[in-house]
């Protein structure tokens, strides 16, 4: 059949009529209804196939409402069509018609299949349903108006054809009638996108009861809950994207090779790629549809000056054209940033759950090489990274696309010139590159900087209170900035490149158009002679430049992120590849075996490391790339000490690391329900065994076989930022007899009748309220309750004072306590219990020196013989007898004491005390409502108000200037000007536009990057940390360390990074409407009459967008902070998370909140697509407005009026969607300058200098008095130190003792001012309060605190005459000297960690290091004082740190020395020699030594004994031991430090 035959249409097949500017009705039957319903036929009879045989019922029920009209709707459809046909088929029909009618009839056929299961499965409109609706719809429209101008109207098909189109209509409104309140949907929990049909899916109106509620009243986390689609979720993410990893793995494995995690991402995606590229593709060919229309719109126009104008109909046609083409644009493009972003969601969220996993696998040396703040910054900016880049990648490919088109549409317009300005692009190409490679180094630097950074703020907060009692702020606050300095000149390159960039992308288009226009007008027209310069021509070929502006302008951010992200993917590779534990170290069994004489804990011929057996092994290019680092890192350092004013440090010269075994020839048996104690100095390699046994060393020989479930306490308690009883619990099912028992043998009872919420208080990170012996029977307990077969405990008795000691060994871990059925291990230095152990094992140099029971090894009078007989008073024979005796000792019978609780009394610990000051970590706070111009201002401040003001100027000149030659173009294309210049003239003064245009663009960006934000970037770190280092130590007790380091992570990474480029799009796209403004507005002022509504629309959608907006960014900010909290206290717990098998547990508790996270995002994201729909909507009011007013004034405006007219109304769309975009996106970077100036504004500590003038080398004598004293750790709080006096005499020697909890600690507190006495001046002035956070007249309250008498005074302590209150904290803390109950060690050298300031030289450390008896050890390291510590200074042992702990307090030559239980963790001949060294080094100075080892404070001249913070004794040991009712008698007795008056 002919075309003709089929069409039947004197207008032919087309596509568009002669006659009108219209289709033919031909080409409307085929391609506007035949076409999609034949693509309908084909889906359907798939979907229904496919849902018959696999589809699940939701059995939700039916919503009847809805289904059976919509059958009904579709039955008379199908019934007006069939009757169509039978009219066509009458009266000889046309075959193109014949079929359109019969294609729709089957099509809607099959649809009703479609409604009838959709119904039963889903619980949503049906997708396909919806489309073939809205496409029948509007064909059906447009061929019911062809058929009215072709005068069909009285035909009985027209008729039938009406009546299909009205039953359609109605079909179509009850199909998209919103489900929201069905029975269906209702009951099906599903979220509010799976609710959605394709229409509110496509325009995000599904969000619209969001962003309304965020309009009225702040949104909460809880408002957004469960948004997020299902494979987002880390369950699923992590699966996908973690199995591709483990393949590339093998695979690279298998060729020797190493796996890319970048390729592996992108690839795991695979499927996903696909829509994303349709709609790209899609999106980027309507964008150059509009030029096509607006060419033949000046064509419409031109033909006003001649004879035969063209009908106004196809100039109003054209309008509409340009109308659709950019709202179609807008929804393919917010589908495709949609689709992206949801798969870069999905990446961060698998990579963080990789991450995380990979965290509890890392063998013992790959965690000395990633730090907590390393592997932090993984996850809060490397993984990060995916989220901002994914949605960019697509355009590698968009972009040569769209390129393409524009310069094909180009060579429509200019011919051949077009490829001058194509050579002029490619060959800025090589240059990009260049610039390409720079950035990414600087890039690298800047992170690797930043990781620097990071690590020393992780180990500044979890040791803060340590750097507070040294007074050592100051020393590390100059190395975090080393890495600042770093960071910021990393910036500083970055910033210089892309003001270069921006030649090549803001000027691009200019630079092209100069060169094309240059040849065409000079030699690009017929025969090499002059071009014809036509309005069309320049106007249509501007647009289409202007269109290449996009493209080219995104190559360079593109890129930029690109590399960000490989750079990032990189350093998380690096992480996932590190080595991890070997799961064959210790055979474990998790069931204890029938045969009760087979040991429980077996190793044999064991040798065990922390190191692996040797260096890596180094290929010649790794190790020429390390030496070329060194070389550099050298370079930096002398460059930065010159800077300094510093000597030039030495060039480091590589240690040879010593990778000998730990544990050497290790033979144990454990039997079944064994004691085993395990006994040695220092060091030996007590803790080690333990290891050993969990499986954490590298087992070089040997086997471990360990029976039973194991549960392990370690030396330094973890506790977990959560209540006691759920630290107890540790995710095991509550049974409370089981509880309650625990609770009395870990003689906890008085602990939690003390807290003020009972068993419910909140304990802060890293137990920060509890006290050491507290947080270490919180975990005893946790152990307790699980109810493990076997127990590793590594000294936790040396915590705790000698009432609980005794208390602990009988009631839990001795022969007669809870565990007596238990497998027990227990490391110890209380040498007076081992009488009743039934196995001892003595550790030295690493390797078993003696093994047997009590009275062998004493019979064998080997070393173990000597340590009793030197240091046990009773050689614990006595005590062991008394016990068997069953006589009971002082503190069972004494109830207040520990937990004698009476039967009845059991119950009362269920009872839940209900307190305000229970919870301790308070919800991070969010600032509601919009971000305050206050913080712009702050912004602008700290870049300066001078250059943000010249700025705003620069890039107003910048738009006069691009203005300009647009206007000079018109000129040029008017008769009257055409006619005064020449060529030659036009193009120089063109040129010289150009010229000037980009000269002022790379100025304004320079000044932007690198002066005004580095300068801003500077100033709001800097004093975000200064103020970090001066908050009172109540800030850190209720912050968790998680959320500060987000601030100085996330926070200022926007800061640095994000924030400065949100302002240049702001100013950009500013200008830009401004300027298109001014030019539609002068050549056709009709159009400002639509300006004022316009804009009232804009505000009034930016209004109620930015307001929900900016709520969940912040919601979004304050979702990261939970997982590096989570993150950061898994990291220092994972051996025990290892040995408690709790892994499973805590990546589940991971999966949560990266889940919390990633919906806060995916919802933020998905508000920003609600946004770009409604304003492309408006903008493309704007093109059409535009439009038909040239259409209007198509007689009096001249086509170079019209074309300068069209071409800004084309952008505009698209500056004014990124302005509001870009101040969105700008408000939403600025909650991290609002965040950053919310810590920036806390309450400091008293100041750190005064003007009070001090006696010379004060204090000179060592006089300490306290009077009336009181104290409380914050506000609001009860009083942990009641109203004591004392006075201690010049160099007198003081032992402080007392219960767990009775105030010891808090009294070396006091005394060092990291608490201020009760209601005094400073304890208000710095408390930080919720209440104070904003209060804008805190200042006047401070300065009026002085004044107020208040109702109790705290008393004051004095030191020498001197009230400390008046001395600055400074001075004072570094006038005074302690050894802390933690003993920590910072990241860095030997060295470093003794004298921080760098003060003192190398012999004087030696000599400390001697007496501290530590000189061996150290130098036998590699590099003696340069011996790198690791993190926490997990290299060496607890008690190896407390004797470089004793050695700083050595090396300060003060008058007074505090030891807060400095030698708990030590063994009782190092002990002995401490005390020996004490008493000699420090006869002169007083002395205050708490200590629960009771012999170690019996040689003090005098004994304070404190009870419930109140003193109880104060006087001579030798007085108190004359009195058995004293309180220092019962405790003296208990250690066995009496002799038994019988011997």
């Amino acid at each position: 059949m002919s075309i003709a035959s089929f069409c039947q249409d004197p207008e032919g097949w087309g596509p568009t009529s002669q006659a009108r500017p219209d289709l033919t009705p031909c080409v409307e039957n085929t391609i506007l209804l035949t076409l999609p319903s034949l693509i309908g036929v084909l889906y359907f009879a798939y979907s229904v196939f496919s849902m018959s045989r696999h589809g699940k019922p939701h059995n939700l029920g039916r919503t009847n409402l809805i289904y059976w009209p919509s059958q009904f709707f579709i039955l008379s459809s199908i019934v007006a069509l069939i009757a169509r046909a039978a009219v066509l088929n009458q009266s000889g029909y046309v075959p193109a018609i014949m079929l359109s009618t019969v294609s729709l009839i089957v099509a809607w056929a099959a649809a009703m299949g479609v409604n009838h299961f959709q119904h039963q499965q889903e619980i949503r409109s049906s997708d396909p349903i919806f489309a073939l609706y809205v496409f029948t719809l509007v064909a059906s429209a447009i061929n019911i108006r062809t058929m009215s101008l072709l005068y069909q109207t009285d035909q009985p098909q027209f008729k039938a054809f009406i009546a299909f189109f009205a039953f359609n209509f109605a079909g179509f409104i009850v199909e998209a009638w919103p489900r929201g309140r069905t029975q269906v949907q209702k009951k099906s929990g599903a979220s509010r996108f799976e609710k959605a049909n394709l229409f509110s899916r496509l325009s995000f109106d599904y969000l619209q009861p969001i962003i309304t509620q965020g309009y009225k009243a702040p949104l909460a986390a809880k408002d957004i809950e469960g948004m997020v689609p299902r494979r987002i979720k880390t369950e699923f993410s992590h699966d996908n994207l973690n199995n591709h990893w483990q393949k590339a793995v093998a695979k690279a494995a298998a060729k020797g090779t190493k796996p890319n995690l970048f390729w592996t991402v992108m690839t795991s995606y695979g499927r996903l790629w696909i829509p994303i590229m349709a709609y790209r593709i899609v999106a980027s060919t309507l964008t150059y549809v509009l030029p096509t229309l607006l060419n033949e719109l000046l064509s419409f126009i031109g033909s006003y000056d001649t004879p035969n104008p063209q009908p106004v109909s196809l100039g109003v046609i054209l309008a509409f054209g340009m109308f659709f083409a950019s709202i179609l644009n807008s929804f393919f493009m917010a589908q495709y940033f949609q689709d992206s972003l949801d798969v870069g969601v999905e990446a961060r969220t698998a990579l963080i759950a990789m991450i995380y996993r990979k965290s509890l696998k890392l063998s013992s040396a790959a965690k000395q090489k990633s730090t907590a703040g390393e592997i932090n910054n993984h996850m809060s900016v490397d993984a990060e990274r995916w989220n901002d880049a994914l949605s960019f990648f697509p355009m590698f490919i968009s972009i040569p696309y769209e390129l393409c088109i524009a310069l094909w549409l180009l060579y429509q317009q200019i011919g051949w010139s077009v490829f001058t300005g194509l050579a002029t692009i490619l060959l800025m190409i090589p240059v990009q590159g260049i610039i390409g490679k720079y950035f990414t180094k600087a890039k690298a630097g800047k992170l690797e900087s930043m990781d620097g950074r990071i690590r020393i703020m992780n180990e500044i907060l979890s040791g803060i209170k340590i750097v507070k009692l040294y007074g050592w702020e100051e020393s590390f606050k100059q190395r975090v900035a080393v890495f600042r300095n770093r960071e910021l000149s990393s910036l500083r390159k970055i910033g210089t490149i892309f003001s270069f960039m921006s030649i090549m992308f803001q000027s691009m288009p200019l630079i092209v158009s100069l060169v094309s226009f240059t040849v065409y007008a000079t030699v690009g027209g017929p025969n090499f002679g002059p071009g014809d310069i036509s309005p069309q021509k320049i106007f249509v070929s501007i647009s289409l430049f202007g269109m290449l502006n996009r493209p080219i302008g995104m190559l360079s951010h593109i890129i930029a992120l690109t590399i960000s992200v490989t750079v990032a993917t990189s350093r998380i590779q690096k992480f996932l590849l590190a080595e991890e534990i070997l799961g064959t170290t210790t055979e474990s069994i998790r069931t204890l075996p029938e045969d009760r004489s087979i040991p429980v804990i077996e190793i044999k011929d064991g040798v065990f490391a922390w190191e692996t057996e040797g260096p890596e092994v180094e290929t010649p290019k790794e190790q020429k790339a390390r030496e070329k680092q060194e070389i550099k890192k050298q370079a930096q350092l002398e460059k930065e000490a010159r800077k300094a004013g510093k000597p030039i440090p030495e060039k480091a010269i590589p240690v040879e690391k010593d990778y000998g075994p730990t544990l050497t020839n290790i033979n144990l048996a454990i039997a079944r329900g064994d004691l085993t104690a395990v006994v040695g100095r220092v060091g030996q390699g007590k803790t080690s065994l333990l290891n050993a046994i969990i499986g954490d060393m590298y087992k070089r020989e040997g086997s471990v076989r360990v029976y039973g479930r194991m549960a392990y306490v370690a030396q330094q308690a973890w506790i977990v930022n959560a209540t006691v009883r759920d630290n107890i619990l540790f995710g095991n099912e509550f049974d409370q007899a089981r509880y309650d028992h625990v609770l009395m043998a870990s003689g906890l009872l008085p602990d939690i009748d003390m807290l003020p919420a009972g068993d419910q208080t909140e304990i802060g990170e890293r137990g920060i309220n509890l006290s050491g012996g507290q947080k270490q029977r919180v975990s005893l307990a946790r152990a307790a309750y699980e109810n493990a077969d076997v127990y590793l405990f590594d000294d936790p008795l040396s915590a705790v004072d000698a009432h609980v000691d005794q208390h602990l060994w009988q009631h839990l871990i001795g022969p007669n306590g809870l565990l007596k059925d238990k497998t027990r291990v227990l490391v110890t230095h209380a040498i007076h219990h081992l009488g009743e152990a039934d196995q001892i094992v003595v550790i030295k140099d690493g390797e078993i020196s003696e093994t047997g029971k009590y009275d062998a090894l004493m019979d064998a009078h080997k070393a173990f013989y000597q340590l009793i007989k030197d240091y046990s008073v009773n050689e614990g024979k006595k005590r062991k007898e008394k016990i068997a005796d069953g006589e009971v000792t002082d503190d069972e019978s004494d109830a207040s004491t520990q937990a004698g609780v009476d039967k009845e009394g059991k119950e009362e610990v269920a009872v839940v005390k209900k307190d305000e000051k229970a919870g301790l970590v308070a919800e991070e706070k969010m600032v509601h409502g919009s971000v305050a111009w206050s913080v712009y201002s702050i912004y602008a401040k700290a870049a300066s108000y001078k250059l943000s003001i010249l700025t705003v100027l620069l890039y107003l000149g910048c738009q006069g200037l691009q203005i300009g030659t647009n206007v000079w173009l018109k000129y040029w294309t008017t008769q009257n000007g055409a006619e005064k210049h020449t060529v030659a003239q036009f193009l120089g003064v063109y040129a010289a536009l150009v010229i000037a245009f980009l000269i002022s663009n790379v100025t304004v960006t320079y000044i932007t990057m690198v002066i005004a934000a580095i300068r801003a970037s500077t100033i709001l770190h800097e004093s975000l940390l200064t103020k970090m280092l001066r908050l009172p130590m109540s800030f850190f007790d209720t912050t968790p360390l998680g959320r500060i380091v987000n601030r100085f992570s996330s926070d200022i990474f926007s800061i640095d990074e994000l924030t400065p480029w949100n302002f240049i799009n702001v100013f950009v796209c500013g200008s830009s409407v401004l300027g298109t403004i001014v030019v539609i507005g002068t050549t056709t002022p009709v159009f400002l009459a639509i300006v004022p509504p316009l804009v009232f629309l804009y505000l009034l959608i930016q209004t109620f967008y930015i307001r929900s907006s900016r709520a969940l960014k912040r919601i979004d900010s304050v979702s990261k902070s939970p997982i590096y909290q989570h993150f950061s206290e898994t990291l220092a717990g994972v051996t025990t998370i290892r040995a408690l098998a709790a892994n499973d547990r805590f990546i589940a508790e991971n999966a949560a909140k990266a889940d919390v996270a990633a919906n806060a995002y995916f919802v933020w994201v998905s508000t920003n697509r609600w946004l770009q729909i409604r304003l492309e909507a408006l903008g493309a009011i704007v093109v059409l407005a535009a439009a038909l007013f040239v259409v209007l004034s198509r007689t009096t405006l001249g086509s170079s009026s019209a074309g300068l007219a069209m071409s800004y109304a084309l952008s505009v769309t698209l500056d004014i969607t990124w302005l509001v975009r870009s101040y969105c996106d700008l408000n939403n970077q600025l909650v991290a300058v609002e965040r950053v100036d919310e810590y920036a504004k806390k309450n400091p500590e008293a100041p750190a200098e005064t003007d009070v003038a001090l006696p010379e080398s004060w204090p000179q004598n060592g006089l300490v008095e306290f009077r009336n004293y009181s104290t409380r750790y914050r506000e609001g709080l009860d009083l942990v130190i009641k109203n004591i006096s004392f006075i201690v005499q010049p160099a007198e020697k003081v032992g402080i003792v007392g219960r767990t909890g009775a105030g010891k600690s808090s009294l070396t507190l006091a005394l060092f001012r990291i608490v201020e006495a009760a209601n005094s001046h400073w304890a208000k002035a710095s408390h930080n309060g919720a209440d104070q956070d904003a209060d804008p007249t805190k200042a006047d309250e401070i300065a009026d605190l002085s004044a107020v008498n208040v109702e109790e005074d705290g008393g004051s302590i004095w030191i020498d005459g001197v009230d400390i209150s008046t001395v600055g904290l400074e001075y004072l803390r570094q006038h005074l000297a302690i050894i802390p109950q933690d003993p920590t060690l910072f990241v860095g050298t030997v060295r470093e960690n003794l004298d921080p300031f760098d003060e003192l030289q190398d012999a004087e450390l030696w000599e400390a290091l001697e007496r501290a008896h530590l000189k061996d050890h150290i130098s036998s390291l590699a590099g003696g004082l340069s011996f790198k510590v690791s993190q926490n200074g997990d290299n060496f042992s607890v008690g190896q740190r407390s004797l470089i702990c004793l050695a700083r307090a050595l090396l300060r030559k003060t008058k007074i020395l505090v030891l807060d239980e400095a030698t708990a963790a030590v063994d009782v001949e190092t002990d002995e020699l401490i005390q020996r060294t004490i008493r000699k080094e420090f006869k002169d100075r007083t002395i205050l030594t708490i200590a629960h080892r009771i012999k170690t404070v019996m040689d003090s001249d005098k004994i304070l004994v404190l009870e419930k913070g109140r003193v109880q004794e104060f006087e001579a040991p030798a007085t108190l031991l004359t009195r058995p009712d004293s309180l220092f008698y019962s405790l003296a007795q208990q250690a066995g430090e009496i002799k038994d008056s019988d011997e």
